[in-house]
């Protein structure tokens, strides 16, 4: 279940600043891997707030209207397939976290993050496995994230017609794959996933 459990623990120990970090796209094949950074206001909490992969497209947009209303700070980082490509996903996921972070008002002073280990964004944190899902912050994150990244792959969809972008956000359906077969790769792909038509 997802609540504010973690972090209220956490503001028990005199922690004023808790940031939920999350990332969406990193399965894709094409387009940004794109993470999300969010501290709650513990005053303005909602409960409605999830895992965004357990919510419809509606309500993922109307959930991040709120994040982006009451937040006390929220932020947006992103990695491209060039950049993916030239390193590692994994890397580039990282790279987008620290960007996110970093984008934030202001510095947190503790990071909550969905599975891996925070020790890379130099902010004391851990990692909760399947925290988008127990973690209202970290599921507040994935929100905005995924909303951002949803958006702008609809966005490609009038540049790259056929590819169906709008509905595969990215990730390599039946569709996507026909029209690859078709129309071969677009610069945006990840060259370094070895996509196969």
């Amino acid at each position: 279940m997802c609540d504010y459990e973690l972090e209220r623990k956490l503001l028990s120990r005199n922690y004023k600043y808790i940031c939920g970090i999350d990332e969406v796209g990193r399965g894709a094949v094409f387009g940004p891997v794109v993470a999300g950074a969010v501290i709650l206001d513990p005053g303005k909490l909602n409960n409605e707030i999830n895992d965004s992969k357990q919510l419809n497209p509606k309500k993922r947009v109307e959930l991040a209207e709120y994040i982006y209303m009451n937040a006390c700070a929220f932020s947006i980082g992103w990695c491209w397939n060039d950049e993916i490509d030239a390193s590692n996903i994994l890397a580039a996921t990282k790279k987008a976290m620290k960007m996110a972070v970093q984008g934030l008002q202001f510095t947190p002073d503790y990071v909550l993050m969905d599975g891996m280990k925070p020790d890379f964004i130099g902010i004391e944190g851990e990692g909760i496995v399947k925290g988008d899902g127990k973690s209202l912050s970290i599921a507040a994150a994935s929100i905005i994230a995924k909303v951002f990244r949803d958006e702008l792959l609809a966005s490609f969809s009038s540049f790259f017609p056929g590819y169906h972008f709008e509905d595969n956000k990215g990730y390599l359906t039946q569709k996507h794959r026909d029209a690859i077969s078709l129309k071969g790769i677009t610069e945006f792909h990840r060259k370094s996933f070895h996509i196969k038509n």
